[in-house]
């Protein structure tokens, strides 16, 4: 029982054990608040810090932006490899750096996203491979960081500690520094983005408004009765199609694992475009939706399209939701969405990307965790305190 729970948002977190080792299970909470509920609360003030660290001299920041531009001057590719949240953290970063490459001048970069298991079969020979691993122990991101290594690439890595594995395969460390405390990782998934906009930041030559990007994290999270509202419609669905374009298909897919790891409601992600072009058919009105639109550019056609989606599942009667831009929800008719919906607020003084990932950071957590209550879960172990599936997972060489 949790009665006499106290947690502190601003405190910093607990860094890694050292020596290092993984995490231990996290302690059992047999009601909110969860470990994930107090590390959504922490991540406005954890931002401020991890943007501190990552711009201070010995950072890391200004190496990693150095060698980007070292792989991009040589044109190189520049990949960045994950699994899990860090895949989806992996998604996000490349649309920042792609952003923030073409603002400061350099509109030839290649860069893009990877799957740890599959780039270690074919890593670049030249370029730069960034790993994302938040622990710093995924066997399959270090095994792509050491695979590209041989294969001729640079290699960085985004992680809590360089006393990890992880640190130990790479050429440069950036690390974030502290340790999230569920499993179900939503730490996890934000401080690599937070490296990813501080190194954007001077690739560009725009500074970060640090400010912007904690305010949209806690303007996120602070619909709680909206998003308990929304979780009580999706929560008895038959499984959840999460939809998105843009930027905010990172954010989509982050959706997707993060309520099949807390709420055990089977998801899938599908590109907004890719729903349109036949997917309709195999969604029925026990199933729930969630549109994600939040991206700037492009808003236009990506609204067009959405709204046609959005009216598609109406006539089939889909449990729909939405996680929307303040400026989008006079745009979008309240029917289209009956299963309620979570507004975003606007940053006009970030960049498209970044403020759609920081935007949608918190929102998207914030429903998983409503969802792991609607539902009856604890989503910190993500389903290992069942010895079943915690076989599994060792069967799974987890």
């Amino acid at each position: 029982m949790t009665s006499d729970h106290a947690f502190d948002p601003a405190a910093p977190l607990p860094g890694p054990p050292d020596p290092w080792a993984f995490a231990s299970t996290p302690t059992r909470r047999d009601e909110p608040p969860y470990h994930l509920t107090d590390m959504i609360a922490a991540e406005p003030a954890l931002a401020r810090r991890v943007l501190a660290r990552v711009a201070a001299n010995d950072g890391g920041g200004n190496e990693l932006a150095t060698a980007i531009r070292v792989a991009v001057s040589d044109r190189a590719p520049v990949v960045v490899t994950g699994c899990g949240t860090s895949e989806t953290a992996a998604m996000g970063i490349v649309e920042i750096l792609r952003e923030a490459l073409r603002a400061g001048g350099m509109r030839d970069a290649v860069v893009h996203s990877a799957q740890a298991f599959e780039l270690a079969f074919n890593p670049p020979a030249h370029g730069l491979v960034i790993g994302v691993t938040h622990e710093g122990g995924t066997g399959a991101t270090n095994g792509a960081l050491g695979a590209a290594r041989a294969a001729g690439a640079n290699t960085a890595v985004l992680t809590v500690s360089r006393r990890s594995p992880a640190g130990k395969a790479a050429d440069l460390v950036v690390e974030t520094g502290e340790l999230d405390q569920s499993w179900c990782h939503s730490v996890g998934y934000l401080s690599p983005l937070l490296v990813g906009a501080a190194v954007g930041a001077v690739l560009s030559g725009r500074p970060i408004d640090v400010g912007a990007v904690s305010g949209l994290l806690a303007a996120g999270a602070r619909d709680e009765a909206g998003a308990e509202r929304m979780a009580a419609r999706l929560g008895s669905a038959n499984r959840l199609i999460v939809v998105g374009s843009g930027a905010d298909r990172s954010a989509g897919h982050e959706l997707v694992v993060k309520v099949e790891e807390a709420s055990w409601l089977p998801s899938a992600y599908r590109d907004l475009e890719t729903l349109l072009h036949g997917h309709f058919p195999a969604i029925s009105p026990d199933s729930g939706l969630v549109m994600i639109l939040v991206d700037r550019n492009g808003r236009a056609e990506r609204l067009a399209r959405a709204r046609q989606a959005l009216a598609a599942a109406q006539v089939i009667g889909i449990r729909t939701a939405a996680i929307l831009a303040t400026d989008l929800d006079a745009a979008i008719d309240p029917e289209l969405t009956p299963a309620g919906r979570l507004l975003v607020d606007e940053a006009p003084g970030l960049p498209a990307p970044v403020a759609a990932l920081f935007g949608t950071a918190t929102p998207l957590q914030l429903l998983t965790e409503r969802l792991a209550r609607a539902r009856g879960t604890n989503p910190d172990p993500i389903r290992r305190d069942d010895p079943i599936y915690a076989a599994a997972a060792k069967a799974a060489g987890g």
